[in-house]
C-alpha cells in the first residue's frame, strides 16, 4: 500500500470515527436533556413525550460513520486516485 492510499484511508476512517462520535454525543445528549427534564419536574409523567423522529434523526451520523468505516478502504482507494 502506498503512502497516499495509507494517508487517504487514515483520513477516511479519522472521518469516520467522527461522524460516530458527533451522533452519540447528539443523541446522548438529547437523552440527558429529556431526562433531566423528566426527573426536574418532580412529576411521574414527562410533561413532554420522546419525539422518535429527532432520535432517529440524530442517529442518522452513527449510521453515516459506520457505513464510511466499512466501505473506508474503497473510498480512500478513490480519494488517492483524486490525489494522483
Amino acid at each position: 500500500m502506498e503512502s497516499s492510499q495509507r494517508g487517504a484511508l487514515g483520513l477516511v476512517r479519522l472521518i469516520a470515527g467522527c461522524l460516530i462520535v458527533l451522533g452519540l454525543l447528539d443523541c446522548g445528549l438529547y437523552f440527558t436533556e429529556y431526562l433531566h427534564l423528566f426527573s426536574s419536574s418532580g412529576h411521574k409523567e414527562p410533561s413532554q413525550p420522546l419525539n422518535v423522529l429527532r432520535i432517529i434523526l440524530d442517529s442518522l451520523p452513527i449510521i453515516a460513520g459506520i457505513v464510511v468505516f466499512i466501505k473506508a478502504r474503497p473510498i480512500a482507494e478513490w480519494i488517492s486516485d483524486l490525489i494522483e
